[in-house]
Parts: structure tokens; sequence; C-alpha cells
């Protein structure tokens, strides 16, 4: 059930740029639109995915969406990554959706082509570590798509502005939010926030559910990223196969019925049975001590 995992080289600790293709006709290298960081110390195993697309609100581009798709593919295999936290560089928005005016330019084949893409990036997000959104400002349409696509969110309580909105703009949510919000919300309620396009602040979708916690916002503007590690933080400790095999076990048996997905789980807690980790966990419990567990 579980992919095999497979070591690769960690990433270095300051920001790391991936490189990018420049549009400039000049050949100058264009500003990188996605950074990713794998943090250390205390920290280390959280691994924090950075968009930075200031001139468009972290709008959803060819290229953010490219090196996303990159990043995604360089830490998928990695172990060591144990948390990954989806933020914002741009203080007051999270992603502000699709690109419309790059879309603008798009026939109607490479607009669905495009959107097809950002479908396979929604479910690349489905990785096989938690992962994290931290909402410090507005998620909307493609942003909130790329947050449901997480497994849990952290949403600042007044700054955060979030909905499918697309409705409001002639479309219907392309990138899973017909599917993932109703899994998430129920399907009354989630009809009733993409057939309205209805904006929702961080207080008001944790209310519903929607968010897992909703935080007051602080002077610099990064109160659910501060937030979002320290839930990063809280899951560090544990087991990090069993908590991976907790996911597979959770999604895969959502999508079919209670026999079936007891049967997932059994197949998931099997897998764990071998490991270092679980015998490690019963040592510490009869030497009365905190677990050391090392991923194997």
């Amino acid at each position: 059930m579980l992919r095999a995992l497979t070591s690769v080289r960690r990433l270095p600790r300051p920001w790391r740029s991936l490189q990018t293709r420049s549009c400039a006709s000049d050949g100058a290298a264009a500003d990188p639109e996605i950074q990713v960081r794998a943090l250390a110390g205390p920290d280390q195993g959280i691994t924090e995915i950075l968009m930075n697309r200031p001139s468009a609100r972290n709008a959803l581009g060819n290229v953010l969406v490219r090196e996303l798709l990159e990043a995604l593919a360089q830490l998928r295999e990695d172990q060591q990554v144990r948390v990954l936290l989806f933020r914002s560089g741009v203080k007051g928005v999270f992603c502000a959706g699709a690109d419309l005016k790059e879309r603008e330019q798009m026939s109607e084949a490479e607009v669905g082509i495009f959107v097809q893409r950002l479908r396979g990036l929604m479910n690349e997000i489905a990785f096989p570590a938690p992962t994290i959104a931290a909402m410090d400002g507005f998620a909307l349409g493609g942003g909130l798509e790329l947050a449901l696509a997480c497994d849990l969110r952290v949403a600042a309580a007044s700054s955060a502005v979030m909905g499918l909105i697309e409705t409001t703009r002639g479309l219907l949510p392309g990138a899973g939010g017909t599917q993932r919000l109703p899994r998430c919300l129920g399907v009354g309620l989630a009809k009733e926030l993409i057939f309205t396009g209805r904006r929702l602040s961080g207080a008001q979708a944790q209310d519903l559910g929607l968010v897992n916690h909703a935080v007051p916002q602080n002077e610099e503007g990064n109160a659910a990223y501060h937030r979002a590690r320290a839930l990063a933080q809280e899951i560090l400790p544990q087991a990090p196969i069993a908590v991976r095999l907790s996911k597979v076990a959770i999604d895969r048996g959502m999508e079919v019925d209670i026999t079936s997905g007891m049967a997932i789980e059994g197949i998931c807690y099997a897998q764990n049975i071998p490991t270092q980790d679980r015998l490690e966990g019963m040592a510490a419990f009869r030497e009365k001590r905190l677990p050391r567990f090392v991923g194997k």
C-alpha cells in the first residue's frame, strides 16, 4: 500500500531555489517562484515549500506550477521529510488561485491541458508524509484547492480569506475542489459554498471544520505559519512510518466502504509490524522512557 522509500540527497538548510527557465527575451534568469528549505536543529524533519510570486499574488501560472511539481518530485522519496509545510512569502496572500491573465492568452485546448496539470499538481500534494497549509492571507479558487489537497490547514482568523469562488467568474472548481470540499465538509455545505462562491474568514472556516486551527494574526502577518510549524513539531516525535501508513489507511479507507476500509487498515498495520520503530516503541514503554524513532 505504501510506495517503497529510497534515500535521496538531503536538501541544504537555507532556502533552496529551483533552477528556472527564463521567459525574458534577454535571457536573464527569472526569479524563482518556489523555494524549499529543510529546517535544522529541533525542527529537523520539517521541510517548507515557500510560494513567492508577489507580482501575481502567488497565482498558479505555468512557471509556479512547474517549479512546484519539480520540488515535490525531488522531495517525494526523501525519508527525512517527516512533515511538509506549504507557506507564502507574499504578505497578505497564501495563493490567489489560477492566473486568469495568463489563461486569457491560452486557446481552449491549452486551457484544458493546463487545468489537467493543476489536477495532477493537487494529486502530487497528496504527499507520503503529512502536509500542512499555513494560510495567513487570501486562499481563493485554486489556492484553496491547494490547501484542501493538504492533510491539515491552519489559518489566520481575520486576515485569511478563502473560498471556491469560480462560479463568480463563470467557471467551476477544476483542480479537485468539487471532490475534496465535500469530503471535508459534507455534500450539502460544499454545494452551498461552491454554488454561492462565498468567501470565509479563517474564523468562519474553523467553525465549519474547513481548517484545523484559526489563530489571531500578529504584526508580522505570519501567525498561521507559526501555528502550523508548532503543529508540525507535534508530529515530528512520532514514528514516521506509522504516521505515513496511518495517512494511507485514512485516505484510501475514505474512498471505500467500511469493510474494505478495515481491510486496508489491516494491510497497513501488517506493514508496520516488522519495523524497528515498532520494537523501539514497545521497548520505550517497557523501560518508561521516550522512544527514539528512526524511520526504519
